[in-house]
């Protein structure tokens, strides 16, 4: 099988970018995947010693459908991030220097009845919605599946993955738990499928909820699982196009 798309979200929920390549540490997130997150003015953080706190802490599109329309573009050199929606003028910031200035922007495209956003939040090891420091895998007949079972096309920013296959049968992956995947030198152990929530169901250009992603899932297969959750044992670069093996 082939890698067909990685993705990266810099902020938790906020924005996403496609790359070329990526280097991937042992137990380690895709570099500054999640690496920022948005809390909101109800969020309880501190209760876990690693810092690592649940998805209903932060701003996300599950809560505020909006926000699946940003986009954006990182630079690590600066660790300056270039976001964009439909329906704002685009912010350019360091999100550790300009935290203010991201919360008043995402504060626009929030949904006022639900806790707004607070403050930002830095999170080295990566904010992932599991509390080990994964990377969500994906196959792209998977995504081809359900978009039949839904009935029109399915945009793979919908599910805010990092890794895209092709080659894989549809929802083949689930069988991958407790396997490895083996990327050229890089290895990651498949540790467990990725339950969906609501923000599959926005379009992301438009903010909003179009597809009944979870109804189809439920009915057909009794769960509203999709994907994968995998941990880097072996470290390494990868890049789009290269071959796939489970071992």
């Amino acid at each position: 099988m082939r890698l067909a798309n990685i993705w990266r979200h810099p902020i938790k929920g906020v924005g996403r970018e496609e790359l070329a390549s990526v280097t991937l540490s042992k137990m380690q997130c895709l570099p500054y995947d999640r690496h920022w997150a948005i809390a909101h003015e109800r969020a309880k953080l501190g209760e876990e010693k690693d810092g690592w706190a649940r998805c209903v802490n932060f701003a996300r599109a599950a809560r505020g459908y909006q926000l699946m329309a940003v986009s954006s573009h990182f630079d690590e050199a600066t660790e300056t991030i270039t976001l964009s929606h439909p329906e704002l003028p685009d912010l350019v910031i360091n999100p550790d220097a300009d935290g203010n200035a991201l919360v008043e922007w995402v504060s626009k495209i929030s949904d006022p009845d639900r806790a707004m956003p607070s403050q930002v939040v830095r999170a080295d090891r990566g904010m992932t919605d599991s509390r080990a420091p994964t990377v969500s895998i994906h196959s792209l007949a998977s995504l081809e599946s359900l978009s039949s079972l839904v009935g029109q096309p399915l945009d793979q920013r919908r599910f805010r993955g990092n890794l895209w296959f092709d080659g894989p049968k549809a929802y083949e992956e689930f069988d991958w738990v407790g396997q490895k995947l083996r990327i050229g030198e890089v290895e990651l152990e498949i540790v467990d499928r990725i339950e969906r929530c609501m923000a599959t169901t926005v379009n992301p250009d438009t903010g909003q909820s179009d597809a009944p992603t979870l109804k189809a899932l439920n009915h057909h297969y009794d769960h509203q699982d999709f994907g994968v959750f995998g941990i880097v044992t072996k470290g390494g670069q990868i890049a789009v196009d290269d071959i796939a093996e489970v071992v």
